[in-house]
């Protein structure tokens, strides 16, 4: 699959390459600081004290852990749409809207012409990989979630908004290629939400990433797949980061019909349950996505982004992950 261009970027991962989708749980110190920092008590040099212990510690766990690929954690976001929108010019931020459960986010709004401010990611980047000789991904919410998850008020339609923003959403990959970063992560949770609207969300992915020297991943979570598959597939990356384990493998029937063509991040743990799973159930998991899938083409990880999840939930589930990786790597007797 995917492979030799990671050989190219100079990776040699091995096979079912383990990794996160992303966020992590905050500490209770970074929650207490927000908090403070939310109320005007805490100045934002102060508040980011406390983000780069929780980083620091987060990138410590996954090294001890024994992940393959880590992701900064994302201890410096709330919201990864409102994050960005916070950031870029062209927004302002809106009211509080439900967004799962009794989780709320303050849904922007775009108001004039979007505009990339600088790099928004990479420093945050380079102080995560400062802590391991493994890759870390960069980390960045896609132009078609940012616009479906906005109030549109100055473009003249859903697709204006999206390539445009599209655009400048290069601009942070392009910065993030060039301070180090080879594996870049394109969220694009949004996907599913309107099947007629995948043509554009593939050429606003193809503004992103066209002609660029990194391997790209996109994370769709909780989608209803059924409605965009495969028609998905031609989005312009080499790799589809898909919650499975949730929704109980059924993921999987649609590639039986449909062939899947690109590397598949196995959503191999529940991040919506409390319950850690066993290293066994992730290895028969895997073995039922070798069914269809060549090894070559698995990489192994959570459902999705496991900030939902306490400290020490999380640490397991990612523990679980590598276990199971790595005695299917000894089953089968690969590297």
């Amino acid at each position: 699959m995917s492979r030799k261009k990671l050989k190219t970027l100079g990776l040699n991962l091995p096979m079912f390459p383990t990794t996160s989708v992303g966020s992590f749980p905050k500490p209770d110190y970074l929650l207490k600081a927000r908090v403070r920092a939310a109320k005007g008590n805490l100045a934002k040099p102060k508040l980011e004290v406390f983000e780069k212990k929780a980083t620091e510690f987060w990138m410590e766990a996954q090294e001890e852990i024994g992940l393959d690929v880590l992701v900064d954690g994302e201890q410096y976001r709330g919201d990864m749409v409102a994050h960005f929108a916070g950031l870029m010019k062209g927004f302002k931020i809106g009211g509080l809207v439900r967004s799962y459960g009794n989780r709320y986010y303050h849904k922007p709004v775009i108001t004039g012409k979007v505009k990339w401010p600088g790099p928004m990611t990479v420093r945050w980047w380079k102080f995560a990989q400062s802590f391991t000789s493994k890759p870390v991904k960069g980390m960045l919410t896609g132009p078609y979630t940012l616009m479906d998850w906005s109030f549109n008020e100055y473009y003249p339609s859903r697709k204006a908004a999206c390539l445009a923003l599209a655009k400048e959403i290069r601009k942070e990959v392009e910065a993030l290629i060039d301070a180090g970063a080879k594996i870049i992560q394109v969220d694009e949770p949004a996907l599913s939400v309107r099947p007629e609207e995948i043509p554009f969300a593939v050429e606003a992915m193809d503004i992103v990433t066209r002609d660029l020297p990194a391997y790209f991943i996109t994370h769709i979570c909780y989608g209803a797949f059924e409605f965009i598959y495969p028609k998905m597939l031609e989005l312009p990356v080499e790799n589809f980061d898909l919650e499975t384990s949730n929704s109980g493998l059924d993921l999987l029937n649609l590639f039986a019909r449909n062939p899947f063509t690109k590397d598949f991040s196995f959503g191999v743990v529940d991040v919506h349950t409390h319950q850690i799973e066993s290293p066994e159930l992730v290895q028969d998991r895997i073995k039922k996505a070798l069914n269809l899938l060549p090894k070559e083409a698995i990489w192994v990880d959570p459902d999705c982004g496991l900030k939902t999840r306490t400290v020490d939930e999380a640490k397991e589930k990612l523990r679980t992950v590598v276990i199971g990786a790595r005695a299917i790597r000894q089953e089968l007797g690969v590297a």
